[in-house]
């Protein structure tokens, strides 16, 4: 087994309480990135780009801002509030850009899952370690690190 930090995994009340923070903080991320190159491009030039160009477009955004700051620093802003971190299961470090990729990926369907409520009800109660499955199968975990905070100070 690698020697590896003892941590403390992130409450699953922590986690979703980012989760909710981070939606909102994707509204300026989202207006910024995406509605404003396509409102430019429909009343500048009269352009309207096909709807599958335009989900490439918001999988592309979103995807660097999540897969740059998990490999950054293994944070987002919303999990910077809440003093969560992101982090390789076997180092304990921040994960790679290709594991932060990977989790990126996989986050989609897991995602809807838990806002069909299955995901949720995995996580909660057959988990044994309350971890998401896109934490599971990419390797990473969310731990709550409250010396990051004092850190950014």
């Amino acid at each position: 087994m690698p020697n590896r930090p003892q941590v403390e995994l992130a409450s699953l009340r922590r986690r979703l309480a980012a989760m909710l923070y981070e939606s909102l903080l994707l509204l300026g991320v989202l207006a910024l990135g995406f509605l404003t190159p396509l409102l430019t491009l429909g009343v500048a030039f009269g352009i309207t780009p096909p709807g599958w160009l335009e989900w490439l477009h918001l999988l592309a955004l979103l995807g660097a801002y999540f897969i740059w700051l998990w490999h950054r620093r293994g944070q987002t802003l919303a999990m910077q509030t809440w003093q969560l971190q992101l982090v390789d299961a076997n180092s304990g470090l921040p994960p790679s850009l290709g594991r932060s990729l990977l989790r990126y990926a996989l986050a989609w369907p897991s995602m809807l899952l838990l806002l069909s409520g299955v995901g949720l009800i995995w996580t909660a109660f057959v988990d044994r370690e309350r971890q998401f499955p896109h934490d599971r199968l990419a390797g990473t975990r969310i731990v709550f690190n409250p010396a990051l905070r004092q850190d950014a100070d």
